[in-house]
C-alpha cells in the first residue's frame, strides 16, 4: 500500500506502526507490530498495558500533528477504539480487513459504526453487509488472491521431490494448524486419519509443512519422526507448496482453505477445539459454515467436519470418496478457479486510490 500511494504522491509523509519492510518503503515507524503483539503467555498482562500505552501516545501524537487520514489494519482490538478517538477529533479514519461481525459477536457493528468512516474490506459480499448496516465500505479483493497463483500439480510434485519428499502417487497435504492449540487438538486425528487412509489406498504419500518451528517442535512431540509411518513427511514451511502438488488436502479451518481454493486444490476441513471454546462459538456464531471458501462459493464446496464429527474414521471415508471421485474434484476445482478471479483484484492499487478519494487528493 506504502509503494502504491508513493508512485501516486511521491513527496508522502506515513509514520505509524511497522517494522523494517515498512520501513524500507516510507514509514516513520513509531513502534514495530512487535510492541503491540499480545502473542504468547509470557508477560501477558505487562504486554497489554504496554499495547494501551502505545495506543494512547499514538492518539496523542496524531492529534497534537494531525495526519490527513489514518488506515487502521486489521487488529480491531486495538485499531478501532484508536480509530474512534481520531475521528471524533476530525481525522478520516478508515480501517482494512473487516472483523468478522457477519460471522459472530455481531453487536459489534455498532463500535464499528461509530469508529470509522470507511471500511475497506477482502470479500464480495462484506461490501454489502456493511453498506446496509450503515457503514460505508467498498470490497478491495484480497492481496492473497493476487499474489497467489495456480500452479501446475505435476510441477509442484516435480518441486516437492527437489526438496526430498517423496511425491510419487497420490499425495495428500495434511495442515493441522498454526497455533499450538490447534496442533494439540488436531495431529493425533490427522495422523490416524492418515493411517487409516493409507490402508484403503496404499502408496499414498501424506506431507505435514511446519507453519513454524515451535508447530514443528508440538508435532514432533505428538508424532516423533522416529514412530510415524515412512509415507507421512514432514518440511519446513512451503505449505503452499504442499497444497499445490497434492491431490486433496486435510486442513484446519482458517487462512490455509483460502489458499488452498486459491490454488485450485480439493480439501476437507477438520476442526476441534475446548468444549468451552466451541459452547461460547456456538452462542454467538451466527453462519452455518467455518471455511471462507464455503461463504464465498454459491454452492459449499467443502466437507467441514467439526468437534466429535472430526473422527479419523469419518475422514477417511470422506477423503477416499474424493481421491476416487475426479469429476466431483475438477467441479470442485473449476468452481475456486471462479473464486480466484472474482477476488484477484489488484488490492493494493484500489485501497491507495480509495485513500487519496476520500481524502481528496488526486495524483
Amino acid at each position: 500500500i506504502l509503494r502504491a500511494l508513493r508512485e501516486r504522491i511521491p513527496e508522502l509523509k506515513v509514520s505509524g506502526v511497522g517494522g523494517t519492510q515498512m520501513q524500507a518503503a516510507g514509514l516513520d515507524s513509531l513502534y514495530t507490530m512487535d510492541d503491540i503483539s499480545l502473542m504468547g503467555v509470557d508477560g501477558f498482562m505487562r504486554k497489554i498495558r504496554r499495547a494501551l500505552s502505545i495506543r494512547k501516545a499514538l492518539y496523542h501524537r496524531f492529534i497534537s500533528d494531525p495526519p490527513d487520514i489514518f488506515l487502521g489494519i486489521d487488529i480491531p482490538d486495538f485499531n478501532l477504539a484508536l480509530e474512534g478517538r481520531l475521528r471524533r477529533s476530525g481525522i478520516p479514519a478508515v480501517h482494512l480487513v473487516s472483523p468478522t461481525v457477519w460471522a459472530w459477536r455481531s453487536y459489534r457493528i455498532h463500535r464499528i459504526r461509530r469508529a470509522v468512516d470507511h471500511m475497506l474490506v477482502l470479500f464480495p459480499f462484506e461490501e454489502a453487509y456493511f453498506r446496509e448496516r450503515g457503514v460505508p465500505a467498498t470490497f478491495v479483493g484480497h492481496p492473497a488472491a493476487d499474489e497467489i497463483q495456480e500452479v501446475d500439480r505435476d510441477a509442484a510434485k516435480q518441486q516437492l521431490s527437489n526438496i526430498g519428499v517423496c511425491a510419487s502417487g497420490e499425495i495428500v497435504a495434511l495442515l493441522p494448524g498454526s497455533r499450538v492449540s490447534e496442533i494439540r487438538h488436531l495431529a493425533p486425528v490427522f495422523i490416524e486419519t492418515a493411517t487409516l487412509l493409507t490402508r484403503v489406498r496404499p502408496g499414498i504419500q501424506f506431507v505435514v509443512p511446519y507453519a513454524n518451528r515451535e508447530v514443528g517442535d508440538q508435532f514432533e512431540k505428538i508424532c516423533p519422526s522416529g514412530d510415524r509411518p515412512e509415507n507421512i513427511q514432514c518440511i519446513q514451511g512451503n505449505a503452499r507448496l504442499a497444497m499445490a502438488g497434492s491431490d486433496l488436502v486435510l486442513l484446519a479451518s482458517g487462512t490455509a482453505a483460502l489458499e488452498a481454493a486459491l490454488l485450485a486444490r480439493s480439501m476437507v476441513v477438520a476442526y476441534k477445539v475446548s468444549v468451552l471454546s466451541y459452547a461460547l462459538a456456538k452462542m454467538f456464531a451466527r453462519v452455518k459454515h467455518v471455511s471462507m471458501p464455503n461463504h464465498l462459493t454459491e454452492t459449499p464446496m467443502v466437507p467441514e467436519y467439526l468437534q466429535g464429527r472430526a473422527k479419523p474414521r469419518v475422514l477417511t471415508q470422506e477423503m477416499d470418496r474424493l481421491l476416487s471421485d475426479i469429476s466431483t474434484r475438477t467441479k470442485i476445482e473449476d468452481s475456486f478457479r471462479s473464486l480466484s478471479k472474482i477476488l484477484k483484484n489488484d488490492a493494493y492499487e484500489v485501497v491507495a486510490d480509495k485513500l487519496m478519494d476520500i481524502v481528496g487528493v488526486r495524483a
